[in-house]
């Protein structure tokens, strides 16, 4: 079974500034409600994992699969039996950034989980662009 869901805002801020709140995973906290901390292991790079501790407590481990800097970067959680990746993906535009977020989740019960997974990601999006516009 897979879920897939989309989401996209606009920002006045530069791809660069959304970047560097992307790159630096001790700041997921502070825009992602999900989240309640990240630890990496080595530097924001492809192959480079770590632990994502989600609101409520849940450990999940994960990898970068695709780094490109200032452009994209996907992520893949494994918690049990779901795979979930979520794929960020940010693109110049004449006012500033298009930031889009597409997340899958695969595995048994996927469809059920995914709501769940992919409920924040609008408040999650929004926070993001908050804070990477009081950088511009």
């Amino acid at each position: 079974m897979t879920f897939e869901h989309e989401h996209t805002v606009t920002t006045t801020a530069s791809p660069a500034e959304v970047w560097a709140l992307w790159s630096d995973v001790g700041s997921w906290h502070r825009w992602d409600p999900a989240v309640e901390r990240v630890a990496l292991e080595g530097h924001f790079g492809e192959g480079a994992a770590g632990t994502m501790t989600l609101s409520g407590g849940v450990e999940a481990p994960f990898v970068l699969e695709i780094v490109e800097p200032r452009a994209r970067y996907l992520d893949r959680l494994m918690i049990g039996d779901l795979v979930i990746r979520v794929d960020h993906q940010v693109t110049a535009t004449d006012a500033g950034s298009e930031v889009l977020v597409r997340t899958s989740v695969e595995g048994d019960g996927a469809r059920s989980i995914g709501p769940l997974v992919t409920g924040d990601t609008s408040k999650a999006l929004e926070a993001l662009v908050q804070m990477a516009e009081k950088k511009s």
